[in-house]
Parts: structure tokens; sequence; C-alpha cells
């Protein structure tokens, strides 16, 4: 443990001990069962290193880890860098890892978990696959017992095509009685210097404030939900505790990517949309979803493994009726239909 202790770090801490001392509670709320459960980003923030810029933490999370001080590496010292393009940050990490790590905060569209491009996915099971889905539909991504996942896919099909290019322009996070949806704006022309990010919570538009901690975030009954900028702009990490964390970029079809591709996309769209990563915690092994079933203990994927695309269909089987229904033929997560709130203008075409 971390010897150097300021007079308000041990404040903070000896605070933070007699709180999960009498009952979790902090003075208006109480707690359920759960609240120091192990979780990644279960800790209090302390002061940096002396001297330093240093970041610390004081974790809560219950297990090996509990009560334990971790720093930030002398090679990534911020949790939050200013340039997070070219520098890594530091992940505190308050699990039975116990640990802090340098890492880039952005979307890994090669790593486990990932879903980007013309939707090209990377199953839980390491293999590459195809899901193209269709324009203006809506499909099931995870669908589990307690965390429920929907894309909104946005596309076009030039003439003499059989199918549509097809891109994610939404996911509707959907848990408990609790709905989060991440959008891309619909934008004519891309700029760099503009952000394209929506974000609704229970049907209300939410802000994500560029300055401080960059950061909205709201405390549930039962969890902690968060999303973080991770860059000045259109780069975010999402954060629902102890269900899922995502890494989300929101990008343009370029004009060479374009032209590569021949999407013949129209010159007054930018067709702009979510690259992502995810991180599940506490999947069942009956998950469902077109990314959720490849995190089965006993799934064998049925693509062809070795050629340019190999797809995945099943689009009949995950397709849902909108952005915020969690039904369709194989879905398993299920709430009152009346906590499915509508949030007008997250889907946008």
């Amino acid at each position: 443990m971390e010897s150097i202790w300021s007079a308000s770090t041990m404040l903070t801490t000896l605070l933070v001990l007699l709180l999960s001392v009498i009952g979790q509670t902090d003075g208006q709320k109480t707690y359920k069962k759960g609240y120091l459960d192990p979780a990644s980003t279960n800790y209090v923030l302390l002061d940096p290193v002396p001297g330093t810029n240093q970041a610390r933490a004081f974790c809560l999370a219950r297990g090996a880890c509990r009560y334990k001080i971790l720093t930030c590496p002398e090679q990534c010292p911020e949790r939050k860098p200013q340039r997070n393009r070219k520098v890594k940050g530091c992940f505190l990490d308050c699990s039975s890892k116990c640990e802090a790590t340098c890492k880039f905060r952005k979307a890994r569209c090669t790593g486990f978990g990932s879903l980007c491009y013309d939707p090209r996915f990377v199953g839980g099971d390491g293999v590459m696959f195809y899901f193209h889905g269709a324009k203006g539909g809506n499909f099931a991504i995870v669908s589990d017992e307690k965390l429920h996942i929907n894309a909104h896919f946005i596309g076009t099909r030039p003439q003499g095509r059989t199918r549509d290019f097809t891109w994610v322009q939404a996911l509707s996070v959907m848990f408990d009685t609790h709905t989060l949806v991440i959008a891309a704006k619909r934008v004519q022309h891309w700029d760099d210097n503009l952000d394209s990010l929506l974000v609704h919570w229970d049907g209300e538009a939410v802000n994500v404030p560029i300055d401080g901690e960059a950061e909205w975030r709201v405390e549930t009954e039962e969890r902690v939900v968060k999303v973080e900028r991770t860059d000045d702009l259109n780069t975010i990490r999402v954060t629902v505790s102890g269900l899922v964390e995502m890494d989300i970029n929101i990008m343009p079809i370029g004009e060479e990517e374009n032209r590569v591709h021949n999407y013949q996309l129209p010159s007054h769209d930018a067709f702009a949309h979510l690259e992502m990563q995810f991180r599940f915690k506490n999947l069942t092994d009956l998950v469902e979803g077109v990314l959720g079933k490849t995190y089965r203990s006993a799934y064998v994927s049925p693509v062809k493994v070795g050629v340019p695309m190999p797809m995945m269909g099943g689009e009949d089987r995950y397709e849902t009726p909108t952005l915020y229904s969690p039904l369709c033929k194989v879905c398993r997560f299920q709430r009152p239909l009346s906590k499915h709130p509508r949030t007008e203008g997250a889907s946008q075409y």
C-alpha cells in the first residue's frame, strides 16, 4: 500500500471507511447490497502523489483489493490526459486484478467485442464476421437477463446492388428500468472541430461536458452509469457498473473510403456512425444477440473462416420493432413496456 499520506488523503480515507461500515450510506441515500461489490472503477480518488501528477485511488471493491491504494505509473500519471489520441491514460482497476496500467482509451476495431465499419464484428471467441442487417433496421446486439443492447443501422443501396451498405448510427442500452442511448448526429459535411455526439438518459437529452472531469454520471439504486470523454470531441467511454464498458468513436465516411468501396454516398450526408468495443461483465451462458451469443462458453462460430468477408446471418432472429424495444425472436431481456421511454431524434434515419 502507498505509504505517503497527506492530510486530505487521510481524511478522505477515514470518511470512506466510516461510510462503508455504518450501512453503506452517504446521509442522503442507503445503497443496496452490491454497491461495494467488485468493480474495476469502484474507488475514491485521492490527492496525487506529492510533487507529481500521479493519480491515486482508494479502492472500495470487495475482495483482495478492498481498502488498498493504487497509484498510476510514471509512464501514464493521469487518468484523463488531455492528448488522448497520442498519450495513454492510467486505468485504475480495483477488481481482482488490483492494478494501475497504461492504456489508450479508444475502441480497437480488431479487438475482442468490437463492432466497426460496414458492420464488422470481432466476437467474444475472437472470430471476425460481418452482419449487414438492413438500412433503417434495429437489431439486438446483446440480449441477456440483465442487459439488452440494440443497434440502429443506417445505410445506402447503390443502383445495381442486391444488399445495403450499412453502419451503426445509434445504440440503445437497456438494463434494470433504464435506457441509455448513444448516437451520432446526422451531419451533411464532417468537421473534426464539431461534436456529433448525442446522449439520452431515460428519454431526456443530457450534456457531456468538455471541461473538468469531462463526464456525465448518474447513480441509480443498483448501479453507477458514466459517460466520459476520452478525447476532446466524438470519443467516449461508457460504463454501466456490473454490466458493460464501451469505448465509442464517432466517425464519418470519408471521400477516399467512399471512392475505394464504391459506396456512391450522396454529397449531402457524411454518414456519421459509431465504432465501438465492448467489455461485458456477468453475462449468462444463455446470452443472445448478434455479438452476445459469441460469449457463450460452448459457442462454435458458423461463419466460414478464411474467406475475405465471413458473413453471419440471422437478421430475422435479431430484428427488433424499434431502437428502444427488447423484443425479438430470441431476445431474453424482459421488463414492463412502460419502462421503454421514447427518445426522439436519436435514430435520425
